[in-house]
């Protein structure tokens, strides 16, 4: 029994020490579809987006289809980043002021007003 667990382990551990497949090599394909974003900001926008508004990548992307412009919300937020970087670009500092997080919060919907005043707090 001992040889055998000790023969499992090994094999085990000899799979961890491998190197990971080689790929077809070279840099990425850019992704398809981008109207807005570019290659080069994608990723980070895709990360703030997922964070600022508590969603999965298939809130707004068909999956396994990615470049797909089925699904609404993916529309809406092509209008949301054309909308804060108007807002932006009114700044005379050139800076961010608002972001997605700015009004969603980690929420899917913007609150439209403050969250009602706890009576016991008072």
């Amino acid at each position: 029994m001992r040889i055998i667990l000790s023969l499992l382990l090994a094999a085990t551990l000899s799979l961890f020490a491998q190197d990971a497949p080689k790929g077809k090599g070279g840099p990425k394909a850019p992704p398809k579809n981008l109207q807005i974003l570019t290659p080069d900001t994608y990723r980070a926008a895709m990360t703030s987006f997922t964070q600022a508004l508590g969603v999965q990548c298939t809130f707004c992307h068909v999956q396994g289809q990615f470049d797909s412009d089925d699904k609404e919300e993916k529309k809406m937020a092509r209008m949301m980043l054309t909308m804060t970087r108007e807002i932006n670009a009114k700044f005379p500092d050139g800076k961010q002021h608002v972001r997605c997080y700015t009004c969603h919060r980690g929420s899917q919907t913007p609150l439209m007003e403050p969250p009602a005043a706890d009576d016991k707090k008072q």
